[in-house]
């Protein structure tokens, strides 16, 4: 199964690698918002001489968009993939379905560590002194949060009728998620209930752990969002194993 596993992820790292749209929007997209904002407002929400300070975390709300591109890329390729009869091929094959599943997710989380080594670099290049030190548990932050809501594309991949609203059905239920998330405003400002909806939500318990290990904190510290992030991977993976079409 692990080689399997491995084979199509290199399979699938290089086709996606040929769609110079698809790879410049993961990779470049999140970097260049965070250039464009660090220089406006100050990087990471720390004061930066001659710039205004930032109303939310900067490189957070990039790390964010690096999350969400992974799973609207996931959305859109599972949908292709249905429609074209490629899942209903690779599902006849020898692999095993969790392991051309798993391969996606693999692919996804390495473009996600090509994309944050990128913030990394540019933030120390732009904003030098600004950027966290915490980059070990800031990673490991971020790829627990994409595995969360990766499980949520995966739903949604499931339910998406046609590879034509992949990406509208994706966006339409991952960038609200992004507003509710506690980056720009309080959770506790919402009404009642938008704040019991945000609280149920990856990006809420993303943002929550990902400004935690920000500040410096430990992972123990922050092990309700973790186990907010482990639970709804769990319910997602369960509901997706159920409703996932092969064809």
């Amino acid at each position: 199964m692990l080689k399997g596993l491995w084979a199509l992820a290199w399979l699938e790292t290089k086709i996606f690698a040929r769609e110079p749209m698809g790879l410049v929007g993961t990779l470049g997209l999140p970097v260049v918002i965070f250039i464009l904002l660090g220089r406006a407002f100050g990087a990471g929400g720390r004061s930066v001489p001659g710039a205004a300070q930032a109303p939310f975390n900067v490189a957070i709300l990039a790390a964010l968009l690096i999350a969400v591109s992974a799973v609207l890329s996931l959305v859109a390729i599972m949908a292709i993939y249905r429609e074209g009869g490629i899942l209903k091929r690779l599902r006849a094959t020898p692999l095993a379905p969790l392991t051309i599943l798993s391969a996606h997710v693999v692919v996804k989380l390495g473009f996600t560590l090509a994309s944050l080594a990128l913030l990394m670099a540019a933030g120390r290049q732009f904003f030098p002194g600004a950027m966290t030190p915490h980059w070990l548990g800031f990673s490991a932050a971020l790829l627990l949060s994409v595995l969360s809501i990766l499980s949520l594309g995966f739903v949604v991949a499931s339910v998406v009728p046609t590879a034509r609203f992949a990406q509208p059905v994706g966006a339409a239920v991952l960038y609200p998620m992004v507003v509710l998330s506690g980056l720009f405003f309080p959770i506790e400002a919402l009404p009642r209930t938008l704040e019991v909806v945000a609280w149920g939500l990856p990006t809420t318990h993303a943002v929550a752990l990902m400004q935690g290990i920000w500040d410096g904190g430990g992972w123990a510290a922050h092990w309700d969002h973790v186990a907010g992030l482990a639970t709804i991977f769990a319910v997602c993976a369960a509901v997706a194993s159920k409703t996932f079409r092969w064809e």
